[in-house]
């Protein structure tokens, strides 16, 4: 098989056309051109996605600094523990509260009862109720006292036995010599001896 130059050199007349340098120079022109406007697109995309990522960054760095608990705070664990202290506190505190309101009405029952004991034995009057003999009543006054008296047969106050505060007793005679107050003076004289 042998090649015919003849052939050879028309199939490169007939390629000349579809082999136009011009032509792939302008695609390959494009090319770089549609190239260098994509690097450029993705270097500005780049750049735009790193600062981006860089706000995100600090949005994230931020959220996990409010997330943290402060180290001011106690932890959950503590926290947990302080609030189950102070429930039982408050338990504890309830508790005392009702036992003190229970007191309270208690007394305040006990209070209305002894203020109606009052109000009825501030309207009775017991001197009304029995008998008394004012007699025997002066008399038992002033042997509290410390007044003796000593009565004759026909019943008149002839002498007093006076017990002084230091424990002696003394007798006063009344014999008419003197008078009523000089006798008081007396006897109050000799109780406080």
């Amino acid at each position: 098989m042998s090649i015919n130059i003849k052939d050879t050199v028309k199939a490169i007349r007939e390629m000349i056309p579809i082999i136009d340098p011009e032509d792939d120079y302008l695609t390959i022109a494009a090319a770089e051109e549609q190239m260098a406007l994509t690097q450029e697109g993705r270097q500005k995309d780049m750049h735009d996605t790193a600062a981006k990522v860089k706000q995100l960054a600090r949005i994230l760095e931020a959220a996990r600094a409010s997330a943290t608990r402060p180290s001011t705070i106690a932890s959950a664990e503590a926290h947990a523990a302080r609030m189950n202290e102070l429930d039982a506190t408050r338990l504890s505190l309830a508790k005392a509260i009702n036992d003190a309101e229970t007191s309270l009405a208690t007394k305040e029952a006990a209070l209305a009862r002894f203020n109606e004991e009052t109000q009825a034995l501030e309207s009775s009057d017991p001197a009304a109720e029995h008998e008394l003999d004012s007699t025997a009543l002066r008399l038992a006054l002033y042997k509290g006292l410390g007044f003796e008296p000593i009565l004759d047969k026909d019943g008149g106050m002839s002498k007093m036995l006076v017990r002084a505060d230091s424990g002696d007793v003394h007798c006063v005679t009344f014999d008419q010599h003197k008078t009523d107050d000089e006798y008081a003076q007396l006897v109050w004289k000799l109780a406080s001896s």
